[in-house]
């Protein structure tokens, strides 16, 4: 597997119920907001504890070659 090569990174993350149930907009708004970039790559990570369930979004990313 080669290595992919990225020039930012972008964290979405939320405890708060609403704020999950909204995540996916949010995220929507933001590549629409960003078209010239290509993401490259993603990672979901989900964490709780007895109180707080914890989901994060990473999304790598680079410009478009023009």
């Amino acid at each position: 597997m080669g290595v992919i090569s990225f020039t930012g990174v972008k964290v979405f993350s939320t405890t708060l119920a609403r704020d999950r149930e909204n995540m996916g907009e949010n995220i929507t708004k933001w590549l629409k907001e960003n078209s010239s970039l290509d993401i490259v790559d993603k990672i979901v990570t989900q964490s709780s504890d007895k109180e707080f369930h914890c989901l994060t979004i990473t999304l790598f990313y680079r410009h478009k070659a023009a």
